[in-house]
């Protein structure tokens, strides 16, 4: 007699596996959304205190988020949240644009 699963039990499980994968689904696109919209708040609070960094050696404002990078106070890619926003700043703060 040989041992092995049968076509209805094989079918049994995978329409588990299906199932637990569709209710758990929608949730971890839920959280991807918060973490891409914490990180975006994270980075804005970098740039903000980039800024003030940047008032106190130069004794002026930042015209733009370039000035920042090309002074080596943030680097390249900086200028972006992880949900595409741009970063920009205006009147002395980070917002994202």
């Amino acid at each position: 007699m040989k041992k092995g699963f049968t076509v209805l039990e094989m079918i049994l499980v995978l329409s588990v596996i299906s199932l637990v994968f569709l209710i758990t689904l929608p949730n971890i696109q839920q959280k991807n959304e918060i973490i891409q919209k914490k990180g975006c708040e994270a980075l804005t609070s970098v740039v903000d205190s980039q800024i003030l960094l940047y008032e106190v050696d130069h004794l002026e404002t930042p015209a733009s988020i370039q000035d920042l990078i090309d002074e080596g106070y943030l680097k390249e890619g900086q200028d972006r949240c992880p949900n595409g926003g741009l970063i920009e700043i205006i009147n002395g703060q980070a917002e994202v644009k």
